[in-house]
């Protein structure tokens, strides 16, 4: 009796009329309805594929494309990319010391008929027009977003630059070309290098045993370790998104 005289809001009044009572009830429900269709519209209609490419994975490309194709010019112009030839220099002039050290890019393959360097040139031109292909996916269909990038810098130290930073995201079925291109691609850039490494082991190091530790460290090992690591490093980002992508399908299909 008490709690209905302090608080009579919380109970019907007895003596109110059919009319009141229905004017007073639905006004409620009709606002919780509007709600519920308004978050029901706002929500995507089923899982979207997204990829946003590490920061790492951008400038390392912005870094290596060049070299690779580079590289590649070499190996497939000799002998006129070699030293002497007419295109040697001043393009090719670095490579007068690198193929003393690494004699599969000297003259001693190319007189013997070395069919591989020229094999393996002809693979990093495949690989850079792949490469160059994932670039163009991520920049025409990405949308740039605020938030700070995978293996990027602090976006507080990168002053004007502070775009570089940030995230790009590609949504839906070109997200999923450009995973599985990067994927792929990184997995042969990977796997040539290591084979590179493991003809010159399983042929005593015939090519570049006649090096110093010193030499073949700084001009062979730091060089080349660097196709090795980064791509390594590729093919499990890209792995994990795509196994993620994968389990969100095998999920919508499942539910429906």
């Amino acid at each position: 009796m008490v709690a209905t005289r302090r608080h009579p809001q919380e109970y019907p009044d007895p003596d109110a009329s059919p009319a009141s009572k229905s004017v007073s009830r639905p006004s409620t429900p009709t606002t919780t309805s509007k709600q519920r269709s308004i978050n029901t519209s706002s929500r995507p209609t089923k899982p979207e594929w997204s990829h946003t490419p590490s920061n790492l994975t951008l400038i390392w490309l912005a870094i290596s494309l060049p070299l690779v194709v580079w590289d590649t010019g070499y190996v497939l112009l000799r002998p006129y990319s070699m030293p002497g030839g007419a295109l040697h220099k001043p393009i090719w002039s670095p490579y007068k010391l690198y193929g003393e050290v690494d004699m599969g890019y000297g003259f001693k393959a190319y007189n013997e008929g070395s069919g591989w360097t020229g094999a393996q040139g002809l693979v990093n031109g495949l690989e850079t027009t792949a490469y160059s292909v994932y670039l163009y996916i991520v920049y025409s269909y990405g949308e740039p977003e605020p938030r700070q990038g995978s293996g990027a810098p602090d976006k507080s130290v990168m002053g004007q630059f502070r775009a570089l930073s940030e995230s790009r995201t590609v949504y839906g079925k070109m997200a999923g070309y450009a995973s599985l291109l990067a994927f792929s691609t990184a997995t042969v850039t990977f796997w040539k290098t290591i084979l590179y490494w493991l003809i010159e082991l399983f042929s005593g190091f015939d090519n570049i045993g006649h090096n110093s530790f010193v030499r073949l460290f700084f001009v062979f090992i730091i060089p080349n370790i660097a196709w090795i690591i980064v791509p390594g490093y590729m093919i499990y980002v890209f792995g994990v998104e795509i196994l993620e992508g994968l389990e969100i399908a095998t999920r919508t299909k499942s539910s429906r």
